[in-house]
């Protein structure tokens, strides 16, 4: 896929929001589910704005413009993200970290939103729009996001800018009411089975379940080898089904990333919660009777307990907190959660 092409299940809201570019807004907030294509859209998008001869509203792919956005290096655009983001794209850091002395940075700084002000008085290369795209607006800084509110609430003529997110809520308020919203939802799984099964995912209607239906979030982990259901929470299910101590599975926990775990234990409850009031489950179908079982055993109480619980946590989830202590803690927690109502808990090793 390249910079011109949006992905296909957004092809037609993209033509809908580029159908008025004529009376196009000056700032524009992308934003919905980690996984479903907000930054390639924004990207093709971009292109699509900058495009001399647009296809139906999209880039033709064909012409000195889309020639440039392809190479990397047109004039009227430019991408806003942290430096250890362009790094990873293959990209380069911006100049303030260009030295290679200090570790990249993961937020979007004051200094890049600088970096801007010339470009702003320069004229357009070939007369039309001129795009920055922001990504993700999460990592801007609180110094950074005051900039930037600053100049869109005098945004300079010819100028589109493409904010995007997954997570708004966490955006400075006032930066958010200077943008029009462009949500974007997961495609149907007609149109994101097809995709993966195009991209070489073997087992795509599990990986894209355990995704929650974002088919770039269930094509990373696929091409990461990573399980649709690990084998970590596997262990877990048998563990609570058995009455198990903790102490292997705190272990098993332990070899993995904090975040891994607690992004599994989460999808796993909103299962279990599911599951206790009788819906299907959403991320691990093919655990659905075990999860059932567990479920219909465990106290509503200690579930409820124990999801807010891992919501406390995930938010801790980089903290140097000491890991055996954290898994101990999580084993004996979530086991405990799921243990059957009137049961007497068992002992850990």
């Amino acid at each position: 896929m390249s910079a011109l092409d949006f992905l296909p299940w957004q092809r037609d809201p993209a033509r809908r929001w580029l159908a008025a570019r004529d009376r196009f807004a000056h700032a524009w907030l992308i934003h919905g589910l980690p996984g479903i294509g907000q930054q390639e859209f924004a990207l093709a998008g971009a292109a699509s704005l900058l495009c001399e001869s647009p296809r139906q509203g999209l880039a033709c792919g064909e012409c000195q413009a889309c020639r440039w956005v392809l190479a990397g290096n047109h004039p009227d655009l430019r991408r806003i993200r942290p430096d250890a983001q362009a790094l990873q794209e293959g990209g380069a850091a911006s100049d303030a970290d260009a030295g290679g002395k200090k570790q990249p940075s993961r937020e979007i700084r004051i200094e890049q939103i600088r970096s801007l002000l010339p470009w702003f008085n320069m004229a357009t290369h070939r007369g039309g729009w001129r795009v920055a795209v922001l990504y993700p607006a999460e990592a801007l800084n609180v110094i950074a996001a005051n900039a930037l509110l600053k100049i869109l609430e005098e945004p300079p003529g010819h100028t589109v800018f493409l904010l995007v997110a997954q997570a708004p809520d966490r955006l400075l308020p006032t930066l958010v009411s200077r943008c029009r919203r462009l949500p974007l939802s997961a495609p149907p799984q007609a149109e994101a089975l097809p995709w993966l099964q195009q991209h070489g995912v073997t087992e795509a209607q599990a990986q894209l379940a355990a995704a929650g239906g974002a088919p770039l979030l269930a094509l990373r982990r696929a091409q990461q080898q990573q399980a649709a259901v690990p084998d970590w929470l596997r262990q877990f299910l048998e563990a609570a089904a058995r009455g198990d101590a903790p102490g292997d599975l705190a272990d098993a926990l332990l070899a993995l990333d904090a975040s891994d775990w607690l992004d599994g234990f989460q999808r796993l409850w909103l299962d279990l919660s599911l599951a206790a009031h009788g819906a299907p489950a959403r991320y691990y179908p093919e655990l659905e009777s075990q999860v059932r079982t567990l479920a219909r055993a465990a106290a509503p109480t200690a579930l409820a307990q124990a999801g807010q619980w891992l919501q406390a946590q995930r938010r801790l989830a980089q903290h140097p907190l000491n890991a055996k202590l954290r898994a101990d803690h999580a084993a004996q927690t979530l086991l405990r959660a799921v243990r059957p109502a009137q049961s007497t808990p068992s002992s850990s090793r």
